[in-house]
């Protein structure tokens, strides 16, 4: 384990995280938490001067269409499969209240 990451450390992190973990699970987790604060320690290292900060490494496009209005379906449509209706609405179980 790394030395900044203690057996003791990631106890207290599975208790902040309400999950009880056996001594194999501290030595895993630690062994995994050391090798990410090495790599962000390896990143800390690297020069950023000149870059501008963003959100991601790529551009983002959105890929989605434009909305556009279409036709709407009836309400007898809407409700061709409805297991129970009454008029233009659904009818559901009661949710709330007396039962």
């Amino acid at each position: 384990m790394s030395n900044k990451i203690t057996p003791e450390v990631v106890r207290h992190i599975g208790k902040l995280a309400r999950i009880e973990l056996d001594d194999q699970q501290v030595e895993m987790l630690g062994r995994q938490l050391g090798d990410i604060l090495r790599y962000v320690d390896k990143l800390q290292a690297l020069n950023t001067d000149g870059v501008a900060p963003m959100a991601h490494a790529v551009e983002i496009h959105n890929v989605l269409a434009d909305d556009a209005p279409g036709q709407s379906l009836t309400a007898d449509e809407a409700l061709a499969n409805a297991p129970a209706r009454d008029n233009d609405f659904f009818m559901v179980p009661k949710v709330l209240g007396d039962s």
